[in-house]
Formats: C-alpha cells, structure tokens, sequence
C-alpha cells in the first residue's frame, strides 16, 4: 500500500495543518477523518474562509435567523458561528493536543482584520476572544503589523496563546520573534507559568512570489544581463525567504537568551508556512510544501493543496539544503532594482485589505441572512 506523503511529513519533524474551517467538516466527521488517516495537527481559519463558509453554504442559516429573531446584529452573529466552530474543531483536536503535550491540535481565530493598526483594540479583542472561546488549544490570529508587535509582546506575557499572521519579511520575523520572548520574560518576571503558552509565527510564501514575480518577468523579457539574473530569482524569493527566516529561527531560539526561558519551560515559536498554495499556475501544485518541509516546523495548507499533496508529494527535509544559494538569491534582488523591505511592507497592507473585504462582505451577507426570506427553504 502507497505511503501516505502528509503521514510522512510527521516523520521529518513538521506538523500539517489545514487552512479551512466549515461547520459541515466537523459534525461530518472531516476533520476526525484527516486527523487519522492524513495526520493533520491543526487548523487555521480568518474572515475569507468563514466568509467562504457561509455564503457558499446553508448550514448556518438555522441559527442565523434565530439570532436575527432575537435582535443579534450581523456582526456578533459573526462572532457566535465562528467561536462555535472553532470549539468545535478545538474539541476534535483535544485528545492530540494532550497526546502531544501541548505542541500540536491547534485551532486559530484572528482578531477582527479592521484592528490591524490599532494595538488597545487588537489586545482588547484577543482577550475578550481567548475568553470566550475558554480551550487551551486555540491560538488567536494577530497581525504582524507595526502596530500589532506591543499587542503580541502583551498578550504573550498575559499567557494568551498567539498566531501571528501576515508575517512577509525578514526584519519584522525578528521583531515577532522579540515580541515573543520579551513577553515570556515578563510572565518569568511575575513567577507565572510559561510552558502552557503557545504561539506560531505564520510566514506567508506564495504571495511574495506572486509580487515579485512580474518584476523579474519585465528584466527577463529584455536582452542583457539583467535578464539572466532575472531568470535565476524567478520563483525563489518566497522558498529563499523561508530558509531564511528558518535560519533566523534557529539562531534566535538556540541562543542564550531563549535557553534562560525554556529552563522554565517555554516553548520556541515555531515558524508556519502560509499561503502554500500556488497562485502561478505554471508551478507546480506542491511547489511550497515540497520546498519547506523541517524540523519543528508547521506547514498549513487549503484542502486542494492537501489533497494534490497526498496524491503526488515527495517528502524530504528540503529546507536547509542550499541555503548560501538562498541567501544569494536576496541578496541579487536589489541588483534587479526591487527592494523586498518594500515589498514585504506593501505585501502587509494589502494582506490587511484582503481580510479587511472578506469581513465587510461577510457582515453583509449575515445581514441578508438575518431575512427569513432569504433562507433556504428546509425539506
């Protein structure tokens, strides 16, 4: 019998989790299935795919209008389904978060996406969604903002486990990573319990190409030797700035500093790999999972990645193989007049807008809802 490829990625040391939640995946049974049969560790979710769940399904309808007949506005009719879906799916996850001791079955909820510059109201969010939710194994999404840097040190030192998300370049990996340490040393500061505290830091991959890439393009369609360049950083800046960013990881959570706070028990913030699923379609369908795959290193994917992923992956722990050539390819980036601080800055603000779109219409759409008349009709 074939080898499961998303079984093997336990074996290498990094835990696969799934980038989708939907009410009908938990009580059908989905989500114990992929536990099982394909080893998931976690899931992940944000406004776009509850929005996807929602509008592209009745499921939610019943208690819509419930909600609606009793006066709830859209927006905390948002709340109650998403916060009801995440326990849900925390629950399913329970035994292997126990089993696990706390390393894995994780599920996330981010913060609403329109708090991103606004650190008082992304550290009163988290608090009052950590509350509700009431299950050790969530972690609540906050973005890497500026602004959110003061609300992740803050709510790591409060204990409240966090994903850090729209997470692009190299020198604010190194601010989240701060963040999170410098919170950890205030709970050891306070005498208060570090090793139950968990947190990611989700460095999203495909989108980098997706803007870089059409740069590169205009050189390689002109003669010289910026056109061979050009063709060697074609497709790289995403995979090159996960061995990277890896090596940042290695470096900050090896070092002295960390060795103080996992004496007492703190774990490292391990590195997520987001936005795995390919937005070229003339790359391959694996191109990221294949390129990323490390030790204590968590790969979340959408189901069509996961599914293309079980049918033709070929696990190997790629992501400290040619890492000089890695480097090299950053380092020819500003030769080919692109600036990736640049880039990863604006990759952050439009990160911000598409989460920001996806709620607004979300809120919308539960607003329709709320009508008996646009119900779907129960057989």
């Amino acid at each position: 019998m074939k080898r499961n490829p998303l079984k093997q990625l336990g074996t290498l040391g990094q835990s696969i989790w799934l980038d989708d939640i939907r009410r009908n995946m938990i009580t059908g049974g989905d989500i114990r299935r992929l536990i099982e049969e394909d080893g998931l560790r976690g899931i992940t979710s944000n406004p776009s795919i509850f929005e996807k769940a929602i509008v592209d399904s009745h499921d939610y309808d019943k208690d819509i209008h419930a909600m609606a007949l009793n006066g709830t506005a859209p927006k905390e009719i948002y709340e109650a389904l998403s916060q009801n879906d995440v326990r849900s799916a925390a629950d399913e996850f329970r035994p292997l978060y126990d089993r696990t001791d706390g390393k894995d079955g994780y599920v996330s909820l981010e913060v609403n996406p329109h708090l991103a510059h606004d650190t008082k109201g992304t550290i009163e969010e988290a608090r009052r969604l950590w509350s509700a939710l009431n299950r050790p194994n969530v972690l609540i999404k906050v973005p890497a903002t500026a602004e959110g840097l003061p609300a992740i040190r803050q709510l790591i030192g409060e204990g409240i486990n966090i994903n850090v998300t729209l997470l692009f370049g190299l020198p604010r990996y190194r601010q989240v990573a701060e963040a999170y340490l410098s919170g950890f040393e205030t709970r050891v500061a306070q005498n208060k319990d570090v090793k139950h505290v968990a947190s990611v830091a989700s460095f999203f991959l495909s989108r980098i190409d997706a803007m870089v890439d059409p740069l590169v393009e205009k050189l390689m369609a002109q003669d010289g030797k910026d056109a061979d360049l050009a063709k060697k950083t074609h497709g790289q800046v995403a995979i090159a700035s996960a061995k990277m960013a890896y090596q940042i990881y290695k470096e900050i959570f090896s070092g002295v500093r960390f060795e103080k706070l996992a004496a007492r028990g703190a774990r490292p913030q391990r590195l997520l790999w987001a936005s795995t699923s390919v937005k070229n379609p003339d790359y391959c369908d694996v191109k990221y999972i294949e390129a990323i795959i490390g030790t204590d290193t968590v790969s979340t994917v959408p189901l069509k990645t996961m599914d293309a992923y079980r049918d033709h992956g070929n696990p190997k722990a790629r992501l400290e193989q040619d890492v000089k050539e890695a480097l090299q390819v950053l380092e020819r980036l500003p030769e080919l007049g692109i600036n990736i601080d640049e880039v990863t800055q604006q990759l952050i603000d439009e990160g911000v807008e598409k989460f920001n779109k996806p709620f607004d219409k979300l809120m919308e759409t539960v607003a329709q809802r709320c009508h008996h008349g646009d119900l779907k009709e129960e057989s």
